[in-house]
């Protein structure tokens, strides 16, 4: 027991890769043994995942808790280095729930290639696990891009009839990204000597470290760099973050991606993956690059409207089911982006909050959408109506994930929007009152597609004899209205665990936090 809980955070990130290596060795022709154990393991795997909620010690949520370092690549500084606070834990807990869920709903959508794509499902969990757990900027580099291979394939194999113009629009988008993202790494890696040299504060806390991939490291520096300095790196993290979010308007990719690809690959890419680019922000931007997110705050808040206001007009007039939740997706994490940068306790907690909210919710909306497109292999709206007639419990789960969608009291939905609409009014009566509105537009598209597919005349010869939900469906919806109801009655775990690593951000980028004190300069440019 010992051993599991000093390495439990590389058990749940390697998990899914351990199982994936066994499922290769697989004859790939047996088909029904392959979906049983990758099932098994992504089940088990949240299993395994589950001490990490009992164990973690909330009174200390802004402290990195199960911290295991290994020395991996020494010449450069890079260390195998993993921990998690309580942002990581409750992003964690998100990607090892929604993973058995994604996983069950492929059994019967995937009859091609079924080794390769469970395969790639597999890895692309560990990768997402990867992400959370690194607390070595390298470390985190090569899970980020791991886990572009699997989605890409994943989009590119078994998506829908544009799934290659999807997938190398979502690899380019998202490699460009990724290129900025390193150099803004590669700056604050060779910055880091300098300022330890200068700093014997910042050297006598890191002692054995030269040039280092440390995220600790570089938090602890930060309130040593410059203006310009924090100016360009800022940008340069922007980009990579703002992508994977994505924020208007490099937000193109996301509606491509989600329409073509498969429904298991839908529900992970806005459940999981769209939140890497928010806890990038969270992690990094925020907390090393103080001054330059304060600075950039106006930029931040109107991207952020943008994409509220147009994410929510574009999916009203949309004709495809599927895409409607993918602009919907682009509203909601622009509701994220608001709250986050509105850099105070309740926008903080909201944002953290609302991003799994929206991992439950548009998660099995994306769900809800693939199971009657098996049955009918259409998305189209104009094609359903009145499907509550023949599938009561079908039109049941998808009422209450709509409402939690749009934020209804009692869900998940609505504790999260509120949270960072008081936050956002805090800091400015018009973000608010332009939040508002896009909450009004998101119930506004939601309830038509609600009432156009679900209530009137099934007339439809196509529709009139379509089956319910089967167990296996209600497997995947279930836990999702249970989730949805308990982040709605009861939120107060989630809060008490986000409450000290919130405070911790806010005093970050206070005013006070340089306590009036010009920081010192990376290089020998002056500060901005």
């Amino acid at each position: 027991m010992d051993f599991f809980r000093q390495h439990i955070l590389s058990i749940v990130a390697f998990w899914p890769l351990a199982g994936m290596f066994v499922l290769l060795l697989m004859n790939k022709e047996n088909k029904a043994l392959i979906r049983w154990w990758a099932n098994l393991v992504v089940f088990s795997g949240f299993l395994v995942s589950l001490p990490l909620w009992f164990w973690f010690d909330v009174n200390n949520s802004d402290k990195m808790q199960f911290v295991e370092k290994h020395a991996w690549i020494v010449t450069l500084g890079a260390d195998f280095h993993v921990g998690i606070d309580g942002i990581s834990l409750l992003l964690i807990m998100l990607t090892t729930f929604l993973g058995p869920l994604a996983m069950l709903s492929s059994w019967t959508a995937i009859e091609n290639r079924t080794k390769e794509y469970y395969a790639f499902m597999l890895m692309l969990q560990t990768g997402m696990l990867g992400v959370f757990i690194s607390l070595d900027f390298f470390m985190f580099y090569v899970f980020w891009e791991v886990m572009l291979v699997p989605m890409y394939f994943l989009i590119g194999v078994w998506g829908g009839p544009r799934r290659l113009y999807a997938a190398i629009k979502f690899f380019l988008y998202t490699l460009v990204g990724s290129v900025l993202l390193l150099l803004g790494i590669l700056a604050l890696y060779f910055a880091f000597p300098t300022l330890a040299m200068q700093n014997p504060e910042l050297a006598a806390q890191f002692p054995d470290t030269t040039h280092t991939f440390n995220i600790l490291a570089f938090q602890a520096m930060a309130k040593y760099l410059s203006h310009d300095f924090q100016w360009w790196v800022f940008l340069a993290f922007f980009v990579g973050f703002a992508i994977k979010v994505p924020m208007f308007p490099f937000h193109t990719w996301l509606p491509d991606a989600h329409v073509e690809a498969p429904t298991a690959g839908s529900v992970i890419l806005a459940g999981v993956l769209l939140k890497m680019g928010t806890y990038g922000f969270l992690r990094f931007s925020l907390p090393i690059l103080p001054w330059a997110t304060v600075y950039f705050v106006p930029l931040m808040s109107t991207l952020a409207i943008i994409a509220i206001v147009y994410g929510a007009l574009v999916a009203m007039m949309q004709p495809d089911m599927k895409k409607l939740v993918a602009y919907s997706s682009v509203s909601h994490m622009g509701f994220v982006m608001l709250g986050m940068f509105a850099l105070n306790p309740n926008g903080l907690n909201g944002s953290i909050i609302q991003q799994i909210n929206h991992g439950i919710s548009t998660g099995a909306l994306f769900l809800i959408v693939g199971i009657i497109y098996e049955r009918r292999h259409t998305r189209e709206i104009a094609q359903f109506g009145g499907l509550s007639t023949v599938m009561p419990v079908y039109a049941t789960i998808f009422l209450i994930m709509t409402m939690s969608s749009i934020g209804l009291p009692l869900l998940n939905g609505f504790i999260g929007e509120f949270t960072i609409m008081m936050g956002a009014l805090q800091h400015n009566i018009w973000w608010a009152v332009t939040g508002g509105a896009g909450i009004v537009l998101g119930a506004a598209y939601m309830l038509w597609l609600y009432q156009r597919t679900m209530f009137g005349k099934n007339d439809n010869p196509a529709n009139q004899n379509l089956l319910d939900l089967n167990a296996r469906e209600l497997a995947t919806l279930v836990p999702l209205i249970i989730v949805a109801f308990w982040i709605g009655l009861y939120p107060a775990p989630f809060f008490k665990i986000l409450d000290k690593p919130v405070n911790k951000l806010v005093e970050t980028i206070s005013p006070d936090y340089f306590k009036g004190e010009a920081p010192k300069a990376a290089s020998a440019g002056e500060t901005r």
